[in-house]
């Protein structure tokens, strides 16, 4: 349930507050580097990006969270990958649905989507959908406090 209200609730809460796109040149910023393939097969979970050239809320995730992402709690849980909005999904992956905004994290166990966030709203809203998602699937990660 509380998934299915991100979803609505994300791209709206975007639209509310007026959230630009960032500068094109932030479409360059640095991007963290793929785990390896021992990383992504040692976690209990991964997140999937989907995004596409040209996003600007996918280069304001890249500016603001890429470099950091995988030093996090949550990045050593669910290590990211990245797949483009047109191309083909990994082999082996089962979503409820195909994404269709970028970008779209889809949080995967097993191979089986278990919770996804459309959009990017932000910091402080990423990780706490980001951290929700992963505790109702099972993941220890403490409770924000």
């Amino acid at each position: 349930m509380r998934s299915a209200l991100a979803t609505v609730f994300v791209p709206a809460l975007i639209l509310a507050l007026g959230i630009g796109p960032v500068a094109l040149a932030q479409t360059t910023a640095s991007i963290a580097p793929a785990p390896s393939a021992e990383a992504q097969t040692d976690a209990p979970f991964r997140l999937i990006m989907v995004e596409q050239p040209g996003c600007a809320y996918c280069a304001r995730w890249n500016a603001e969270l890429a470099e950091i992402y995988p030093k996090t709690p949550e990045g050593k849980l669910a290590p990211l990958e990245r797949v483009q909005l047109r191309a083909p999904l990994p082999e082996g992956l089962s979503l409820r649905s195909a994404p269709v905004f970028t970008p779209t994290f889809v949080l995967v166990q097993n191979g089986i989507e278990v919770g996804r966030i459309e959009g990017y709203p932000g910091q402080d809203f990423f990780w706490g959908l980001l951290g929700m998602a992963l505790r109702e699937a099972g993941a220890d990660l403490p409770a924000p406090g």
